[in-house]
């Protein structure tokens, strides 16, 4: 209810986060495009209709670029040794030694991806008298992609070869493809658009299959041709293990020299003129600029996988910090070494009350009908225009007081109530909070150690039975009451919820009372609290009942107010982290853990959203179903202990599922909007939240319970 005067919530970084995410995800495809190769030759689908026999029965060497195909064979003992799928790091440069030592020349079918990878290796093919030719960017099958596809995957290499080389290629294999028999009837139809872009198609005599890993005996035999004929030969040197490839090279050459043979290019062996010709300044451009855009999809996905490993490793070892504080809580609080002598101290509840008529007299009478014995509750009403203060005065309850004030926000409602409290001892509630009969008792026993300054109770959600509160109690149960649990064993608690809270008066008094100059008072007031020196516990079994939001609108006002002030509270205690004691712990544990978990982590969310959706269509979805049933599980085990800690029932554990799908994205975007307006030094309002008494109609006004 803090008053503040602000600029209209800043809306273009929601453009730019879509446009980053969809070159995330541009980005993510390209390299799944590049990495998800797969080699082989052959058919890569089911049987086909056959090419036309002109083409079947001619050559491997095919011009398709007129009406009538033409098609060349390699003149007797010529044999041009082709190798697909690479340039490779490993196989690559041991083919051309090899080759280089039998002083043979072959031409090299190169991945376009491949060459932005390794474009020295293409330039040693050509500088030591090879021949370059596409064999598409991604070794895709042409004869099933779209033609718009299959005509992309041909510029781009051309493109990537001229980048690296200065020249353009005109020869073109297809991938998957092999003999000239073999030729289907789509098939033939890519190569004939191909032609449409000057490229000339070479398929095979012999088809080795190294790439099955045969034995190099039998990749011998394949790739050996009739006594005296010639042939183009397919073997492959990239796509897997090509060590029994190079081995049967070795062997050819050797045999095949000796009986007379020659090793050329194809277009050697065809007195052809040379396939490349010199690239263009603009293609070689462009060529540049494809690299560094496959590049940039590399470091992209490394990054990713570099992110959602780091957050893997923080997610199980906070599970691990937090499940292991829990059990040491545990035994503290229910199991504990000294008995002390119960608080029975008088205590002052102060609420602070803004429009707050459709809760009130149940939080009023809740407070009332507490067991404590001595007991005055102040209801400060700030300015309502709804008749808050009324419906409380007309109730005529013994110990209640009422203070009206102009609105001016709700810290200064809170300090008005301080000021006129007569006990030692405050709780500070919110005005749609419910109490029951043993809160007031339960929350203020830990006062019995003198070095405790302030106690956060345990708020639970009262209206949990649509979907939307079934949420929220599972985040109150996991996310908020087992983190104070962690914070009250690690001394570092950095917030005390307005719901429902517990300070010695003369604490509040030495810190300057509530603070107003952040929209989290409650986290600000309780960072001063452990600055000054005091401890801040938290007591399980002290009970507040609140009503939470009912609509996502209302829940995104609430968690954007919570958020930014939280981030404004870390960064004015931001010294914390250079001071002793308390603070100390504060500024070295809390405020660590806080950047981590509650904004860097948040922030890289839609990041992760985006590797998932890319997940769908690059990864195995066993590997996606797995991961996913992995982390649901975990977090399913999580949330079953943390309702097991607070004697919760196990019921909204269906819900955790869809919470991933909508809730979590709720949140991590609020993360987002905070730290854009953080950012730009933009004031936000107090975004009340409008009341619907779901609270006191599910509780009681009464002796409240356990809601349904």
């Amino acid at each position: 209810m803090a008053l503040h005067v602000a600029r209209r919530d800043p809306r273009a970084h929601w453009v730019l986060l879509l446009l980053g995410l969809l070159l995330l995800l541009a980005a993510l495809t390209v390299n799944g495009l590049v990495t998800g190769i797969a080699g082989g030759s052959g058919p890569s689908g089911a049987p086909a209709a056959p090419a036309p026999q002109k083409v079947t029965d001619g050559g491997p060497v095919l011009r398709l670029d007129q009406s009538e195909p033409v098609s060349r064979r390699m003149p007797d003992r010529t044999v041009a040794l082709t190798f697909d799928d690479g340039p490779d790091p490993e196989w690559t440069p041991k083919v051309l030694d090899v080759l280089r030592r039998h002083r043979a020349h072959a031409t090299f079918f190169v991945v376009g991806s491949r060459v932005n990878e390794h474009p020295e290796l293409v330039r040693r093919i050509l500088d030591e008298g090879h021949e370059l030719g596409s064999h598409t960017y991604t070794h895709a099958d042409v004869a099933s992609v779209p033609r718009w596809r299959a005509d992309l995957e041909l510029s781009l290499t051309r493109k990537a070869i001229a980048a690296a080389t200065g020249r353009e290629v005109t020869l073109f294999r297809p991938p998957f493809s092999s003999t000239t028999p073999t030729l289907t009837a789509g098939g033939y139809e890519a190569l004939r658009a191909a032609a449409g872009s000057g490229h000339v198609a070479v398929l095979a005599d012999l088809d080795a299959k190294d790439w099955q890993r045969p034995g190099v005996p039998a990749i011998v035999r394949a790739a050996t041709p009739q006594p005296g004929r010639g042939a183009v030969v397919l073997m492959h040197d990239g796509g897997g293990d090509r060590g029994q490839t190079v081995a049967a090279v070795d062997q050819l050459l050797t045999r095949l020299s000796t009986q007379g043979y020659r090793f050329t290019t194809v277009s050697a062996g065809i007195d052809a003129p040379p396939s490349t010709v010199p690239a263009g300044v603009g293609t070689r451009l462009s060529g540049h600029a494809l690299r560094w855009t496959q590049a940039g999809a590399e470091w992209a996905t490394t990054g990713m996988n570099l992110l959602l490993a780091v957050a893997l490793v923080l997610g199980l070892a906070r599970l691990a910090v937090q499940v292991a504080c829990a059990q040491i809580h545990v035994r503290r609080v229910r199991r504990p070494r000294h008995r002390r002598p119960p608080v029975t101290a008088p205590v002052s509840v102060i609420v602070p009350a803004y429009n707050e008529a459709a809760n009130i007299a149940a939080t009023v009478r809740s407070l009332v009908a507490s067991a404590y014995p001595a007991l005055e509750v102040i209801v400060v009403d700030d300015g309502s225009s709804d008749g808050t203060a009324d419906i409380v005065e007309r109730m005529g309850l013994r110990g209640v007081r009422v203070i009206r004030q102009a609105n001016a926000g709700k810290p200064a409602a809170l300090n008005t109530g301080i000021r006129a409290a007569r006990a030692e001892l405050l709780v500070l509630v919110d005005g749609d909070t419910v109490f029951q009969p043993d809160t007031v008792h339960r929350l203020v026993q830990g006062f019995a150690d003198p070095t405790v300054g302030a106690i956060s109770g345990n708020t639970k959600v009262a209206n949990r039975r649509r979907l939307l509160g079934r949420w929220q109690h599972l985040e109150y149960v996991i996310g908020f009451n087992l983190d104070r649990r962690m914070y009250d064993v690690l001394e570092c608690m950095p917030t005390i919820p307005g719901a429902i809270g517990a300070f010695r008066r003369d604490v509040l008094l030495t810190v300057g009372g509530v603070p107003s100059d952040t929209l989290a008072e409650d986290t600000d007031l309780t960072m001063k609290v452990l600055r000054a020196g005091w401890r801040v516990v938290y007591e399980e079994a002290a009970i507040a009942w609140t009503e939470a939001p009912s609509s996502l609108r209302q829940l995104w006002r609430q968690r954007y107010r919570w958020c930014y002030g939280t981030m404004q509270a870390m960064w004015k205690h931001r010294h914390a982290l250079r001071e002793p004691g308390a603070g100390g712990k504060l500024g070295r544990r809390g405020l660590p853990y806080l950047t981590v978990f509650q904004i860097v982590l948040p922030l890289a969310a839609p990041a992760v959203d985006v590797y998932a959706v890319y997940g769908l269509f690059f990864m195995p979805w066993s590997t996606l179903v797995l991961a996913w049933v992995g982390l649901l599980l975990l977090q399913g085990l999580t949330a079953a202990y943390a309702l097991h800690l607070d004697r919760e029932g196990y019921g909204p554990l269906w819900t955790l599922p869809l919470q991933q799908l909508v809730y979590r994205q709720v949140m991590y975007l609020v993360v987002v909007q905070s730290a854009v307006t953080a950012v730009i030094g933009n004031r936000l309002r107090w975004q009340r939240m409008v009341r619907t008494g779901e609270a006191a109609a599910m509780v009681g006004a009464g002796t409240p319970g356990r809601p349904g």
